[in-house]
């Protein structure tokens, strides 16, 4: 059950999680508006929208989703939303939330605002669904618990095309219910049969980081294999930082869409070292550093680099197309690499160094790794 309180104050990783989504939203609708001139609806659908505003005036992702779509004429002239709540009050917020907002009426196709149970009414999901039927729609899944949050609802999401889906994964809920027997078909159905008796079976004796991780991937492998290539996941810490609450978890089937998110969650975390972000939001990271362990990843990302590509010769865009993908390293951390490995004489360029303007490293440069044995 929803805790009540939870909407009286936006707390910071709230205003995260809807920064993301907002930013990851109007990214998603220029490039999918963008890409066929044809495309004459796009979709947003919440599924766990909650009320239109916290109790502290703060807007929820709802309407600042709406806000971002008003801004844009191309985008209002398209957007069919839905936003759904189980709660009758939230949903009757959201309502009237929304026909207070400014420019609402600009939009083409009103928001639908649905009061519906998902997981406890058959086919109800459908009500949500149809009205973004066949149209590329960006779905937000964010339930308190897990209770009807499933890999099918997933799926069924991302079946067409230029559909993406961000969804919450309530770590610690999970996590305490995955060997709770009246529960178990609601883990099943979030990770499948044969990987919830997996998770059942992991040894006691495991760390509560390597649990975490087991879990995590597990989550991905799931997705990966059944719902979207692209599996890209945000980790959220509680407010002493000393464990996870949390994940933002986001799925697509086209790997510009995850090039986007990767940035937009980059500039979101609270740490990078190096340059690398950690892709996490810890509200404690700036006030307690000794809780993080030190690491060097643009070394480590060298000598990678030097091992997967040696012998070949490639453009700098495709080095990072081909590795970048389940990694913490952005576009910027293989420029500054590439310079470094250069500058060492580790690699030959084409055009070289002195033909180009300096501390430059266009994504067109040739790189020609060594072979191993030198």
């Amino acid at each position: 059950m929803q805790n009540n309180s939870f909407f009286d104050e936006a707390r910071e990783q709230s205003q995260v999680k809807a920064r993301i989504v907002e930013k990851y939203f109007g990214a998603w609708a220029d490039v999918i508006i963008g890409t066929e001139n044809r495309i004459n609806k796009i979709g947003f659908v919440d599924f766990f929208a909650g009320p239109g505003k916290y109790a502290d005036g703060y807007k929820s992702t709802p309407l600042l989703v709406l806000e971002k779509a008003i801004e844009n004429e191309k985008t209002r002239d398209r957007l069919v939303s839905v936003f759904n709540d189980a709660k009758s009050d939230y949903a009757k917020n959201l309502e009237e939330s929304i026909s207070l907002t400014q420019g609402i009426d600009t939009l083409k196709y009103y928001p639908i605002v649905r009061n519906l149970k998902l997981g406890e009414e058959e086919d109800v999901s459908a009500q949500i669904f149809d009205p973004v039927k066949r149209i590329p729609t960006l779905f937000f899944v964010d339930p308190w618990g897990y209770k009807g949050l499933t890999l099918n609802l997933i799926i069924t999401a991302l079946q067409d095309w230029g559909c993406d889906c961000i969804f919450f994964f309530n770590y610690n809920s999970i996590n305490r219910s995955i060997k709770i027997q009246s529960v178990a078909k609601h883990i099943d159905a979030l990770f499948g049969k044969k990987r919830s008796a997996e998770l059942r079976n992991l040894p006691p004796s495991m760390s509560s980081s390597e649990r975490e991780l087991t879990i995590i991937e597990t989550i991905s492998q799931a997705l990966k294999e059944n719902a979207g290539q692209y599996v890209l996941p945000f980790r959220f810490k509680s407010d002493s930082g000393r464990r996870s609450s949390h994940h933002m978890i986001f799925v697509s089937k086209h790997i510009r869409g995850y090039h986007i998110m990767k940035e937009i969650m980059a500039n979101e975390s609270t740490d990078a070292d190096q340059g690398v972000p950690s892709f996490e939001y810890n509200p404690a990271s700036r006030l307690q550093p000794l809780l993080f362990e030190l690491s060097r990843p643009l070394d480590d990302l060298a000598e990678i680099l030097l091992e997967n590509f040696a012998g070949k010769t490639m453009t700098r865009q495709q080095i990072y197309d081909r590795h970048h993908v389940g990694t913490p390293y952005l576009k910027k951390n293989y420029r500054t690499i590439l310079i470094k490995l250069e500058d060492d004489g580790k690699i030959q360029t084409e055009p070289p160094a002195n033909k180009r303007r300096k501390n430059t490293f266009g994504d067109n440069v040739k790189v020609t790794f060594p072979p191993k044995n030198e």
